[in-house]
């Protein structure tokens, strides 16, 4: 691992946010088939795999662990209708509602309620406008944000953009994230991602948590 990655993941002030890793997104019953699929092929065993993996070597080295979620109510409230994106999500069918099993995090990703914050979003793109994310990172004293999850395409960049725009640095494990097709997902890594975050792989974040000493209680 070079200096600049390991200062980067310094526990004190990292956290891991996942983006859309939800039964409805990434399960067999996905909203969007083709990007559970991709998601499916990346890494050794999938994305969600290695989602898990990173998810508990951060709590075990204390980084906290937040999951950003997208809903639709049944009848629509709050959603946005100015893009063909939300026109394609509300004729897949109920979806992602509040409260369904498909709006739920996906199970194999090993999220745990008592420790791991959740924070759901009804509009919008991506999970950084206008959702809390930025206070909560700041609050918890994170100034690296490690991205994992859905989808390259549109959600996840939109997560990496603002995170940088907002003065936070952003890590991308390019294994444990996903667009559709998969091509164009590595395009938008080299060309676009690349530019404004440190792209590299679960392995590398593993190394630097897993031999980390806990993070003190009170500096959470």
């Amino acid at each position: 691992m070079n200096a600049r990655l390991d200062r980067l993941l310094d526990p004190a002030r990292s956290a891991l946010v996942t983006c859309e890793c939800q039964q409805g997104v990434l399960g067999a019953d996905a909203v969007f088939p083709a990007l559970a699929e991709a998601a499916a092929g990346v890494g050794p065993d999938g994305l969600v795999a290695q989602v898990r993996r990173l998810g508990a070597a951060a709590r075990a080295a204390g980084v906290p662990v937040l999951h950003c979620t997208a809903l639709r109510r049944a009848d629509g409230l709050a959603a946005n209708r100015n893009a063909l994106l939300f026109a394609a999500a509300a004729k897949a069918g109920p979806g992602l509602t509040p409260g369904s099993a498909a709006a739920g995090l996906h199970p194999g990703i090993g999220a745990d309620p008592e420790r791991d914050l959740v924070l759901p979003r009804l509009h919008g793109l991506g999970p950084f406008q206008e959702t809390g994310l930025a206070p909560a990172l700041r609050n918890l004293g994170a100034r690296t944000v490690v991205c994992v999850g859905v989808s390259l395409n549109v959600a996840l960049l939109e997560l990496v953009l603002g995170l940088v725009g907002a003065g936070f640095q952003a890590v991308l494990p390019a294994d444990a994230v996903a667009g559709t097709p998969p091509e164009y997902a590595e395009a938008v890594l080299r060309h676009t991602l690349a530019l404004v975050a440190t792209v590299t792989d679960t392995a590398a974040v593993l190394d630097r948590w897993g031999g980390a000493p806990p993070r003190p209680a009170e500096e959470s």
